[in-house]
């Protein structure tokens, strides 16, 4: 059995960790405040995920990425350095952060437009895989508007990674979720589907993504 390590139990990493436990998965899930605070939240994914076989457990930061095979950075940016590095190491991560200076402060790097989001998650995980991914569609959606692989206008989510295992899993979770994927390429491309830009938290498919992806300015 899988496990992956949830690093962020907010909107997006509560909403995976249901996600990823309805899907077979065993799930580790850490928060700022301590496992304990976490209770209502296992006792629900716990439920939605017992008739696939997975399960969800609350653990602090280090545990959860010790236990993880692969894992999910979900946090607010300012926190990043609280994020353990050392039990990442040599494991992929997919990166949901977003920048938004009015909750992280200001980041001169990021409104200079001198790295990306992605870029600064790779860099504080120098040892990890990264890869962007969940990072611009709401949260409430994740479980909801996914669809059926072959379904026409499915919906469509982004990539960027410049480790090809990590590009190559993320696509694979998008699957299951019910996404196509279009690719990025390098983390340093990952700018264009980063806050208020064209794809950013709309509904498109995989054609509309890209042409999202095309219109986008830095």
């Amino acid at each position: 059995m899988t496990t992956v390590g949830i690093i962020g139990a907010g909107h997006i990493g509560s909403a995976l960790a249901e996600g990823l436990a309805q899907r077979g998965y065993d799930v580790v899930i850490a928060n700022s405040r301590g496992p304990e605070t976490l209770a209502d939240l296992v006792g629900r994914v716990s439920a939605a995920g017992e008739a696939a076989g997975g399960s969800v457990r609350a653990a602090t930061a280090t545990d959860a990425a010790t236990a993880a095979d692969w894992a999910v950075v979900t946090v607010p940016l300012k926190a990043l350095d609280d994020v353990p590095a050392e039990p990442l190491a040599g494991k992929i991560v997919l990166d949901t952060c977003n920048y938004y200076w009015e909750r992280d402060g200001r980041i001169a790097v990021l409104d200079e437009n001198r790295a990306t989001t992605t870029g600064l998650v790779q860099e504080h995980l120098p040892s990890s895989r990264v890869v962007k991914a969940f990072n611009h569609i709401r949260a409430d959606e994740i479980l909801t508007t996914g669809a059926p692989a072959g379904t026409p206008d499915r919906r469509a989510l982004a990539i960027a990674s410049d480790h090809a295992d990590a590009a190559a899993l993320a696509t694979e979770v998008y699957d299951a979720f019910g996404f196509d994927t279009v690719d990025l390429g390098s983390v340093a491309e990952s700018w264009r589907v980063e806050r208020d830009r064209p794809a950013y938290v709309v509904r498109q498919n995989a054609d509309e993504l890209r042409e999202n992806l095309a219109r986008a300015t830095r």
